[in-house]
């Protein structure tokens, strides 16, 4: 686990009222249900010392997806809500992270390719947790202790989890598309009415998290999306430089 984590975990506890009980709860059946495997050497390969895309679903990844799809050898993490529109556009992930709260149709149908699953547990979503079963490419993931097949790389959305394990594998630049951290919530991130003062406060969870990430990676940081502190701010005239 990184440094410093367990403070910020703490901090977001009680900012969202959540419960650590139910997180371990959750973390322990996923652990239960997972196989011992080698996909994290896996992951390590497609990320260490590579340029990575990661892919949210916020306002501007309509404006990605032409660009995303003439880069098809480029290492692409998905983000959960942002599978269905890549998907759907002919971008397969290498990577997909998630806590199982997107499309479950098309979680299913991309479990059955060669992307790599890295399965969030929180107390929220212990009745989804069954459908690992079915999945042969995955990891677990908390955000409390690590232990026995879960891990701990880091982060608290989708979106930033994602760059939390593209650091921690070492990546060489990391370039963030569809994650713009505004006031704004992309039209697929299927977030209801009813939800969106939560979402915004986990959109700046996260946001906040990734400031801090670039106090300290190792990896170069770039975002074609909002401005965000500690990533360079690119167009996509630059990313043929970039990546090269």
């Amino acid at each position: 686990m990184i440094s410093g984590w367990g403070e910020r975990y703490v901090s977001i506890l009680k900012e969202l009222n959540y419960s650590r009980k139910k997180d371990k709860e959750s973390a322990l059946i996923l652990d239960s249900i997972l196989k011992k495997t080698d996909t994290i050497e896996k992951i390590r390969k497609l990320i260490q010392g590579k340029t990575v895309f990661v892919v949210g679903s916020g306002p501007s990844l309509s404006i990605a997806i032409p660009k995303l799809k003439k880069l098809k050898k480029s290492i692409k993490i998905a983000a959960d809500s942002s599978l269905k529109p890549l998907i759907d556009n002919g971008i397969i992930p290498d990577i997909i992270v998630t806590d199982l709260d997107g499309n479950e149709d098309t979680i299913k149908k991309i479990s059955k390719t060669k992307s790599i699953f890295v399965i969030h547990a929180h107390g929220d979503n212990i009745e989804k947790l069954l459908i690992v079963k079915k999945m042969k490419n995955c990891i677990g993931t908390t955000q409390t202790n690590p232990f026995n097949k879960i891990q701990n790389f880091g982060g608290f959305t989708d979106g930033d989890r994602g760059v939390f394990l593209a650091s921690y594998f070492g990546a060489k630049k990391i370039i963030l598309f569809g994650m713009d951290f505004g006031n704004q919530i992309g039209k697929f991130s299927n977030t209801k009415r009813s939800d969106r003062e939560i979402k915004l406060k986990k959109l700046k969870i996260g946001k906040d998290l990734l400031i801090w990430l670039s106090t300290f990676t190792k990896s170069e940081l770039f975002t074609t999306s909002k401005s965000i502190e500690g990533f360079k701010k690119i167009s996509y005239r630059e990313l043929d430089i970039i990546i090269t």
